[in-house]
């Protein structure tokens, strides 16, 4: 197949997003699939593969990670009129989705979507509440076109599907289980940190407030002081909130920035425990790869988090904000070395199952039925 992704997010920028696109392109090239990629441009890429087309942009305010593309119509269409793609993917409900899903219709491309981030939930981290009903609006204007959207996860579902969004099908996310394992050298990470606690509690994603990443000082302040002395914290990721975090943080709490591959591995795999407190979350790839690694989760019961960690069995779920939950979770399991193990051998065992390979196979199929069904199309050229 042929086939032409727009968004607003692509690696090397570091988020769920880019990290999911960036793996299933490559999935998609190895297999015999052509790709195009449209997306913004970004100042740590050195090197930009003939496949993927890059466009000026801007930090966006409520995620500067993520970068707000401004495209070039005349190249983006002549690029689509040489390529013919089989099918466009959208990503991203932006400047570049915008462009996507205008070209789809011009040209007679079958169009899909993702539906990756809770916009909504973010506004009230932002004191932006009143637009929810316009965001709700705009957001199902823009996906109404897409002959499927895919969501993460059962959760991300539901929510859609009570806002009147049609034609959505599950697309979880998948680890690899031969980067994130439980049989790194713990002692070697305890000497990089000059760790000498007990017991290593660990987080990784972004430090802002949609996170409640905050929380995790709450969380430990709460913590009896028998064990508080056995517990050190790295705090994996970066963020706007990170000076404040920092500044704000006890002595046993270390500051890692962004990590990835091996190193960001090792962290998972001599963690006692992954706490998550992230309420947010349409899925959450950094508690499969916490279970991947062996080491269980304590997360919030929200969002796509509560599909992934079953509760008692390979980590806990608790109620957001509950930092008394979160506290009494983390002790019971810091006292009870064989429940604690046990987790962390079925969240090994159930990460196992979750290979990438069966589950692009899957969105595959659906772009073969949405390209063949009905769709007997030839792309159309757009007269300038």
């Amino acid at each position: 197949m042929k086939i032409a992704f727009f968004t607003d997010t692509f690696y090397p920028e570091i988020n769920g997003v880019a990290r999911t696109l960036k793996r299933f392109t490559d999935y998609l090239t190895t297999h015999g699939h052509l790709v195009k990629v449209f997306a913004p441009d970004n100042p740590r890429e050195e090197y930009v593969p003939a496949h993927i087309h890059r466009f000026k942009s801007a930090s966006f305010f409520l995620y500067p990670e993520c970068r707000i593309a401004f495209p070039n119509y005349f190249k983006i269409k002549g690029e689509l009129e040489k390529f013919e793609p089989d099918l466009i993917h959208i990503a991203t409900p932006f400047n570049l989705g915008m462009m996507g899903v205008y070209f789809a219709k011009k040209m007679n491309i079958p169009l899909v979507g993702s539906y990756h981030t809770d916009f909504d939930q973010y506004l009230q981290f932002y004191e932006l509440t009143l637009l929810s009903g316009l965001l709700w609006k705009y957001m199902n204007w823009f996906h109404r076109p897409f002959e499927k959207i895919f969501v993460p996860s059962q959760e991300t579902m539901s929510q859609l599907t009570a806002h009147d969004f049609q034609n959505l099908e599950i697309w979880p996310r998948g680890v690899d289980c031969e980067l994130f394992h439980p049989f790194y050298d713990k002692f070697a990470v305890r000497m990089r940190y000059s760790i000498r606690t007990k017991y290593i509690l660990s987080y990784a994603g972004r430090l802002a407030p949609e996170k409640s990443v905050a929380f995790l000082l709450d969380i430990d302040r709460n913590l009896p002081s028998e064990l508080a002395d056995k517990v050190h914290w790295l705090i994996v990721g970066d963020g706007p909130l990170r000076a404040e975090l920092e500044q704000a943080a006890p002595d046993n709490m270390t500051f890692c920035g962004y990590l990835k591959g091996q190193e960001l591995a090792e962290v998972y795999s001599s963690s006692d425990l992954f706490i998550f407190p992230s309420a947010t979350e349409t899925f959450g790839n950094v508690v499969l790869e916490s279970l991947a690694s062996g080491t269980p989760v304590i997360g919030a019961n929200s969002g796509g988090v509560k599909s992934i960690i079953q509760d008692g069995v390979t980590g806990r779920l608790c109620q957001p904000h509950d930092r008394q939950e979160f506290t009494e979770a983390i002790v019971t399991l810091l006292k009870k070395d064989t429940k604690r193990n046990q987790m962390g051998y079925e969240a090994r065992n159930y990460a196992l199952t979750q290979k990438w390979g069966t589950i692009f196979e899957d969105v595959l199929s659906h772009y073969h039925h949405i390209a063949t069904t009905n769709h007997l199309h030839t792309p159309v050229k757009i007269e300038a």
